[in-house]
């Protein structure tokens, strides 16, 4: 009775704040209800005892991937609306509903078939995150290293491109120079 309960106060949550992330018009407040649906995704994983992949789900997404976004929105001009160009909405909102429908149909056909078993049955001496580890660093071992240097290099990558981007450092100029060019880019956005 409390898995019940729990799933569809969570549900209602999880639909409530992806609704205010699609429908405000402040970036604040969609960043935030974002984070919160985040969130509130993670405790359907702890309701089904999948406690390693709620962790993660908070880790990573509500931690990395939202300071991400945060920064990301710092960069652009969120004061003015956005615009946009759609011809007939009901025709694009409802196509959009559908294939949502067909790829859910798609991902729940095996799992409502009576035919699926698991090659990794879960021990009941260990937890899941032991699972995890278990095969993770034992018959996965060797593409979670490659996957690990493939991001170390990426990272490496986009740092190395960010610095070649930024002609201004602003870690050695003085806050005259600083004030200085900040005008000079506003002379150059009131011209244009």
């Amino acid at each position: 009775m409390f898995e019940i309960i729990a799933f569809y106060l969570f549900a209602f949550l999880t639909i409530a704040m992806f609704s205010i992330t699609v429908f405000t018009k402040n970036a604040l407040y969609a960043l935030s209800s974002l984070a919160a649906g985040m969130i509130f995704i993670s405790a359907f994983f702890f309701i089904l005892g999948a406690d390693f992949l709620g962790v993660v789900q908070i880790i990573v997404y509500t931690g990395a991937i939202m300071a991400l976004y945060a920064f990301g929105m710092m960069f652009f001009d969120s004061i003015n609306d956005v615009t946009e160009k759609i011809a007939n909405p009901k025709v694009v909102f409802g196509l959009t509903g559908m294939i949502a429908l067909i790829v859910v149909v798609i991902f729940a056909a095996p799992i409502i078939g009576g035919n699926v078993q698991a090659y990794y049955p879960v021990h009941i001496d260990y937890g899941n995150a032991q699972d995890v580890g278990i095969v993770l660093f034992t018959k996965y071992l060797i593409p979670f290293e490659v996957a690990a240097v493939m991001l170390l290099v990426a990272m490496i990558g986009g740092i190395i491109l960010a610095g070649k981007k930024m002609d201004l450092s602003y870690t050695e100029m003085d806050d005259e120079d600083i004030e200085k060019h900040h005008n000079n880019l506003d002379l150059k956005k009131d011209i244009k």
